[in-house]
């Protein structure tokens, strides 16, 4: 933390250590490969990349990642990652380190937004939401010749502002149903992470 690194510098260096902390916290991960032409740090990277860019699409940044990064990356390699099974298993092995890595580092910077609420220090805090994202023109349909928006949960911690990924709602291919279908789908993933504990939920009607 204490070297000057540009942005990409810093999410190459983060990609490689949340990586090699996710390998090291499994016995023989089977998502685990050695790949030639897109390797797993490449495709963390620059998929942190794409989010932090103002492209508009898979392919827009591809497009200009030659032209910003100095790198040439096949369309058809990167968009069949995207679909990868084993890709999908290791960005959430990846995303647990992470996590761990920059809480870490904003608990040693002090960072606490509820410091003045002593009486929560030993509960995580956290809000929770859905988030939908728009499928792209060339997604292909269902039978019924239509697509539906893919939606996540997503959860804030609200001592240190880290947002993470909770669940999937629904992957594009069925319709959701919103505020009951959150909730349902809210208390089965936060009972399942408590392990039985206690938990106190509320629900903000929006």
């Amino acid at each position: 933390m204490n070297e000057l690194m540009s942005t990409e510098e810093y999410i190459t260096d983060h990609c490689n250590v949340s990586i090699e902390k996710a390998i090291a916290a499994e016995r023989f991960p089977l998502w685990n490969r050695s790949c030639d032409i897109i390797d797993d740090v490449t495709f963390s990277r620059h998929g942190l990349l794409r989010c932090i860019s103002s492209v508009h699409s898979g392919r827009h940044y591809l497009q200009v990642t030659d032209e910003i990064y100095d790198e040439a990356i096949c369309h058809s390699s990167d968009f069949n990652a995207l679909k990868s099974p084993r890709r999908m298993n290791m960005v959430k092995a990846m995303e647990k380190q992470s996590y761990l890595l920059q809480s870490g580092i904003l608990s040693s910077l002090g960072v606490n937004y509820l410091q003045q609420f002593p009486e929560l220090d030993e509960y995580r805090v956290e809000a929770a939401d859905g988030h939908f994202i728009q499928h792209a023109c060339h997604t292909q349909k269902n039978s019924k010749g239509k697509v539906f928006a893919a939606g996540f949960i997503h959860a804030l911690n609200l001592k240190n502002g880290l947002l993470r990924p909770l669940c999937v709602v629904t992957n594009g291919t069925e319709r959701h149903q919103e505020t009951l279908h959150y909730e349902a789908i809210l208390n089965s993933v936060m009972e399942k992470k408590m392990h039985g504990k206690s938990i106190s939920m509320c629900t903000i009607k929006r």
